[in-house]
């Protein structure tokens, strides 16, 4: 991008003051840059005051700012924030650029295989709108509420989540991530060794990395992570945590199989460790799918299982409601970071979220949901294996939102990318899912954040242009 912005600004003199500039199709087209870039280059020269952009009509070069004066000197904050964590055996790392990939909203016209969340299509709207109104007129509704959420919302989680888990249990959080976050620095010390599954949830090994961990892979297969190898993780490192996602695992698709379930918790507690299992995509099982196995903190009468869920994926990517379930002194520190953190979760969301989910319209969202995925996946799976046959898929998932697709043996996983952006595709790259050094290269496709199935195929069709340039 930086060599855009560059060529931009020295061109800017050829054209009038509020005068057009070229259009973003034909910028790809002459500095042969992927859509993505060229909008990230015109967001920096109007950062910068060079350029105006205007819906719908293009950018326009800029009027001169009256204000000339000199900007401030930051260039010291690269020595201040070099030194973080010098000192420390792992060294904090603030890296959002994994999350960013299915956080950023590709151009218009781009078809969204990169995304994390349900299209607009199949979010819940008019029954959170009504939600949120009936929420606002409840009595004490704009009140402080409990630090560990209102009882209401905690009830209704912990039966959700079942066995020995109840509502003392429960911690309302504000969301999935943030509860990895709080869990994470609740259970390891800056410095420690965190096992996770490998590939695994690019925003997890962020928050990991950025309370000083270290993040150590142990590899999974169709049936989830391998309890040998969690084994000899935990003697090769003493670490005390383990994250994983027993259902319907990101990427893979993975389901932690019947027998490899108390042989994870069994090793975890002779090891002294906790697990902490982010149940992320429960609710968003698929029509086709059989009898779910339970959360593995139903089966955890020892305080090993720190047990993580949230509704924003089955919602609204804004409806950041999830919960912490642990039981034993653990619980308190979690509610102690959270508090420091963030006090509570505002009580106006919490009531919007026992209003929705005490609804008619929250069980007919979610049959709704899980038919509209069931045809979603097998339309993707269908243009895939026809259109795409190079490219395997190991796994069919019967629940989640996304596919995992491993690219040919050395096949360059970046380009492929970048030439399905300049195709009118974003995909996720394989990459940011590894906290190693990644055995092949991949992509993972999303199915929920698409406008339909007759978008799918064509998003594999352009998919296909990609690859065709890329891999010859």
């Amino acid at each position: 991008m930086a060599a855009l912005v560059k060529s931009l600004k020295a061109e800017l003199h050829r054209y009038p003051v509020d005068g057009k500039l070229p259009s973003s199709r034909a910028m790809v087209e002459s500095y042969r840059v992927s859509p993505v870039t060229v909008s990230r280059a015109l967001a920096q020269l109007a950062a910068e005051g060079l350029v105006v952009t205007r819906p719908g009509a293009g950018a326009f070069r800029a009027r001169p700012r009256k204000d000339t004066a000199r900007p401030g000197d930051t260039s010291w904050q690269e020595i201040a924030l070099s030194a973080d964590g010098a000192t420390d055996a792992a060294p904090r790392a603030v890296d959002a650029s994994g999350v960013l990939v299915t956080l950023a909203a590709p151009p218009p016209g781009v078809i969204e295989f990169n995304g994390g969340y349900l299209h607009a299509s199949l979010q819940p709207e008019q029954a959170m709108a009504a939600a949120l109104a009936r929420a606002g007129r409840r009595p004490g509704a704009w009140g402080r509420p409990p630090v560990d959420g209102i009882p209401e919302l905690r009830e209704w989680f912990a039966r959700g989540i079942g066995g020995l888990v109840t509502a003392a249990d429960v911690l309302v959080t504000a969301g999935g991530q943030s509860a990895l976050s709080t869990a994470l620095r609740a259970l390891a010390p800056p410095g420690a060794s965190v096992l996770v599954e490998s590939p695994t949830y690019p925003g997890m090994l962020a928050v990991a990395r950025a309370a000083g961990l270290r993040p150590v892979p142990v590899p999974v297969d169709s049936d989830g992570v391998r309890p040998a190898l969690l084994a000899d993780a935990f003697r090769a490192t003493g670490s005390r945590v383990f994250v994983c996602q027993p259902l319907f695992q990101n990427p893979t698709g993975a389901v932690l199989s019947d027998a490899r379930r108390p042989e994870v918790l069994r090793i975890a507690r002779e090891a002294g460790a906790f697990v902490v299992e982010d149940d992320f995509v429960r609710r968003l099982v698929h029509e086709d799918a059989g009898p779910l196995p339970r959360p593995l903190a139903t089966d955890d009468h020892d305080g090993v299982v720190v047990h993580v869920c949230s509704l924003t994926k089955a919602t609204s990517p804004s409806l950041r409601v999830g919960v912490l379930a642990a039981r034993g002194p653990v619980y308190e520190r979690l509610r102690s970071i959270q508090v420091v953190d963030s006090f509570f979760v505002p009580r106006p969301i919490q009531e919007a979220t026992v209003e929705l989910v005490g609804s008619p319209a929250w069980n007919r969202h979610l049959r709704s949901v899980s038919g509209q995925l069931r045809d979603r996946r097998n339309t993707l799976t269908a243009a895939l294996r026809a259109g795409l046959p190079e490219l395997d898929l190991p796994y069919v998932p019967s629940g989640g939102y996304h596919l995992w697709l491993r690219l040919p043996d050395g096949t360059d996983e970046a380009a492929v990318v970048s030439a399905a952006l300049r195709a009118g595709v974003a995909v996720a790259p394989g990459r940011p899912y590894f906290s190693a050094e990644p055995p092949a290269p991949h992509l993972r496709l999303s199915f929920a954040g698409v406008a339909g199935q007759g978008e799918i195929t064509e998003g594999v069709r352009r998919l296909r242009t990609a690859c065709d340039e890329v891999l010859g």
